[in-house]
């Protein structure tokens, strides 16, 4: 999987990030349905993270995928 490298703008500063393009597209996604910037999604998944950076955006989309898949099951009522 390609990985590309990105400049992003996180607490008024220029940093970059490195993830494979699925992930920049979900990111992307992420952002247009919450309907703010990718830097302003990435600042905050940065202002939350334990980790590097690009381990964090990781797992959030994971995260927020996952979440997304479980509030789509059914339930057994």
């Amino acid at each position: 999987m390609t990985r590309t490298k990105r400049s992003v703008i996180v607490a008024g500063h220029r940093t970059s990030v490195s993830l494979e393009t699925a992930f920049w597209d979900e990111l992307a996604r992420l952002a247009k349905a919450r309907h703010v910037s990718l830097n302003t999604l990435i600042a905050d998944v940065d202002a939350a993270r334990t980790s590097n950076l690009s381990s964090a955006l990781r797992l959030f989309v994971l995260h927020t995928v996952k979440a997304e898949r479980a509030s789509d099951l059914p339930t057994d009522e």
